[in-house]
Formats: C-alpha cells, structure tokens, sequence
C-alpha cells in the first residue's frame, strides 16, 4: 500500500477489503442499506468531536465519515454506477454553479451578502425544477431528517419564495396562539396536533432570531443533564437518591444547583 497516499490510499484500501478473493467477509456482506445505521452513528460522533473541540479526535472522526463515503463509492463502482472520483467531480462542478460570486464574471462577485443568499436558494430552485418541471420547493428535503431540523428547513424554503413575516413580532403572536390552543385541548391526538404546532412555531422562532433550533435544545438537554447530575451528586454525598426527596425538595436543590452553575 506504500504507493498510495492520500484518498488514493483510502479508495485502495476499500478496494481490498471488497476483493472477493481475500477482502474482509463483514465488508464484503455489507449493501447502501445496511450502512446507514453506521452512517448516522458516525455523523452524531463527528458533532460530538466538534463540540469536544479535541482536534485530534475530530480527525478521528472525519476520517470515520469519509470511509463511509468511499464504501457506498465503491460499492456503486461495482455496480458500474459511478466512482469516488465521479462523486468529487460532480461536488465541485456543483459547488462552482452555486458560487457565480467568487466563480463567475466580475458583475456577479460584488453581491450583498443578502444577494448571495437569494442566489444560491434561486440556484437550487432551478436544479430542482430540471429535475422535475413540476417541482415543489420541498423537493429533495430529506424524509427522514429530525422533526426540528426538518421543519426549519421547510420553513426556510417557503421563505424562499416569499412565504414568511418579515420580522419576530408576529411569531411571538403565533407561539402564544399555539400555546392557548394546547391548553383549550382536550382529546389526546387534538392536544398531539396542538404541541406539534407548538414545535413547529418555535422553531420558527428560533429560525427568526437567527438561531439554529437543533443547537439550541441540545445545549438545552446538556444544561439540563448538568444541573440534575450535580443533583445527584449532592444527594448522593448525603446518602441520599431523587426518589427519596417529594418535588419541594427536589427543586430547592435545583435552584441552587442554578445559582452555583448559572
């Protein structure tokens, strides 16, 4: 393997532990579906290295994500589909048409950056109207990405075409109008529905105030984990457990795990 560097040796590698004679029988069993359980773990073990902020481990896992490009490369260039290297061409050639600002003629470069946003969701509207001249600015939205990301991206691609308010004011009004239809509920798939507006207008909040919703309740969870831990940690250096204590108590530990944590 020594004659290889680079993704040449990473594409050399995958190639022979699919050889038939001699590669690894795990790799040799494996199909585009049956990766994608190690796909989506390895994306999640990306974020997490990245919100580490360990750069060794961030390597780490980036190269566990790529290798996860090259197996569906290789197998798509056994089935004569296309290769690793169709698969960069065709990012770059992309890319290039995407950015005329930093790629095109001298007029396009000077935009706003307001501009440049417009352009790209034009740009993507109209690879996706080639693709289907009855296309919707929905198409090519993942089915299976998270509810919240999900809806974030549905929003903002109504807003691309003019579907949204121009500013905040009017989302607070529809968060307070959902949480009033969520209390008036009564029948569970009727309070169901309700909370799922609910989620949907926050995350349109979020969208508005220029925050990512995603990010937002992860370091939600995180904040929420650290205060309940060190609850447990106080209890436990009493020889205490949560279930021992009612709510009252509960939440005065809690205010002053707030006060010590902010």
């Amino acid at each position: 393997m020594s004659e290889f560097t680079g993704t040449a040796a990473l594409t050399e590698v995958m190639r022979r532990l699919r050889d038939p004679e001699g590669g690894c029988p795990w790799d040799l069993k494996q199909s585009f579906e049956s990766l994608l359980p190690y796909t989506i773990e390895e994306t999640y073990e990306v974020v997490d290295a990245i919100q580490s902020g360990d750069m060794a481990a961030i390597k780490d896992e980036l190269g566990d994500l790529l290798f996860q490009v090259v197996f569906y490369a290789q197998l798509a260039q056994e089935q004569g589909d296309f290769s690793f290297d169709d698969i960069a061409a065709h990012t770059a050639d992309k890319l290039i048409r995407r950015h005329p600002h930093v790629f095109g003629n001298d007029n396009e470069r000077n935009l706003s950056d307001a501009a440049i946003k417009a352009q790209w969701e034009h740009i993507k509207q109209q690879e996706r109207t080639e693709k289907n001249s009855r296309a919707s600015v929905f198409d090519d939205i993942p089915s299976q990405l998270p509810s919240i990301l999900k809806a974030a991206k549905l929003q903002k691609r109504a807003a691309s075409v003019g579907f949204d308010w121009q500013d905040a004011e009017p989302v607070y009004a529809k968060v307070e109008e959902e949480i009033a239809e969520v209390k008036d509920a009564t029948e569970p798939e009727h309070i169901e529905e309700e909370i799922g507006d609910l989620l949907f207008a926050v995350v349109n909040l979020a969208r508005h105030k220029q925050v990512n919703p995603e990010a937002a309740l992860q370091r939600a969870n995180e904040k929420f984990k650290r205060r309940f831990q060190a609850i447990e940690q106080r209890l436990s250096e009493q020889g205490k457990h949560p279930q021992d204590c009612n709510l009252e108590q509960l939440e005065g530990y809690w205010q002053a795990v707030k006060t010590t944590q902010g």
